[in-house]
């Protein structure tokens, strides 16, 4: 017995390892529904039993590692809910003492403890757990080279030129060119290419390569949210009807401004603008033999340009890349 609808895990975890069976009534013992937790199948297996009135039947569990079925236990109908799965009992354990404390305490019934308790937990464990560091990294790259554009041709003409979150296979199409930004925390410039079309120029519009690199930057570092912050003030300042267009991007970048933010960086080096033609080492759309190009769906790759010389007369937006 206990004095709440609360069966804590070294009790359970006593009568598991000594193989018996036990029961715990976790409602008031003239309350109904009876509600207890119950060791069974000699020490085996673990679930909750809740009784049903005339009226009800068990609840359809959506969980496939997850049984409610119905069994008669000293004259009552009862729902037992068990898992199927010994190696997730632990986990489980936890699932029926929530939805115990939820009949019992909160007075649901039984299908509305179970339902809500399934909810809470998918939502839980469901709920992205935002952006990698390698994510938030290339997208403080291409906020710094956003903002680099924007000096030099103005925020309308810079934001309709990012591309990075829309499937598009380069990250700007500026008037003249389009630059791929990629941006790595390594010590050397060794970035991830993504497919054969990442680094191939579109029909005669030159493309550049803007490496930039980034490292812990401590009380003197920017963060994701900084650099965010600082664009859109500018936006909102200098080219407000563009706002929601930023927005946009930033949302398809999977930017949430409530995620946890607290890694600082600044620039480890000076960025690097290298023209991608012949003396640039990657692996192009001519790298894959004809009569397999519809075949090979994807290709990924890491890029070492580190000691390249960058090329001579970049635009004039990647010049001054700094971070925003």
């Amino acid at each position: 017995m206990t004095d709440g609808p609360y069966v804590p895990w070294r009790s359970v975890e006593h009568y598991l390892g000594e193989n018996q069976s036990t029961s715990y009534r976790l409602s008031a013992p003239s309350a109904h529904p009876e509600v207890s937790y119950v060791v069974g199948d000699g020490g085996h297996e673990i679930a909750l039993h809740v009784e049903l009135d005339r009226r009800h039947k068990p609840p359809n569990s959506p969980l496939p590692l997850v049984r409610i079925d119905q069994i008669a236990e000293r004259g009552m109908r009862m729902a037992r809910i068990r898992t199927t799965q010994a190696a997730l009992v632990r986990d489980f354990h936890d699932l029926l003492n929530a939805v115990a404390d939820r009949i019992v305490t909160h007075d649901r019934t039984l299908d509305q403890a179970f339902g809500e308790t399934v909810r809470s937990w998918s939502a839980l464990l469901n709920r992205p757990r935002g952006l990698g560091t390698e994510k938030r990294i290339g997208l403080i790259g291409e906020l710094s080279a956003l903002a680099s554009i924007a000096r030099t041709y103005g925020w309308s003409t810079a934001l309709q030129s990012w591309k990075g979150s829309t499937n598009e296979e380069h990250d700007f199409g500026l008037p003249g060119c389009d630059v791929e930004v990629k941006t790595t925390s390594s010590e050397q410039r060794r970035h991830t290419i993504h497919g054969v079309g990442q680094l191939t120029p579109t029909a005669d519009r030159p493309l550049w390569l803007a490496s930039l690199q980034v490292t812990r930057g401590g009380t003197d570092g920017r963060t994701l949210t900084d650099c965010v912050r600082a664009v859109r003030d500018e936006v909102a300042d200098q080219a407000p009807a563009h706002l929601d267009r930023l927005d946009g991007q930033l949302a398809a970048a999977a930017w949430d401004p409530e995620m946890p933010d607290d890694e600082r960086w600044r620039l480890r080096s000076s960025p690097v603008a290298l023209l991608v033609d012949s003396r640039l080492p990657r692996l192009g759309v001519e790298s894959v033999p004809a009569q397999f190009r519809d075949r090979v769906r994807d290709v990924t790759y890491t890029l070492d340009v580190t000691g390249l010389t960058p090329s001579p007369e970049p635009p004039s937006a990647l010049i001054d890349l700094r971070l925003p």
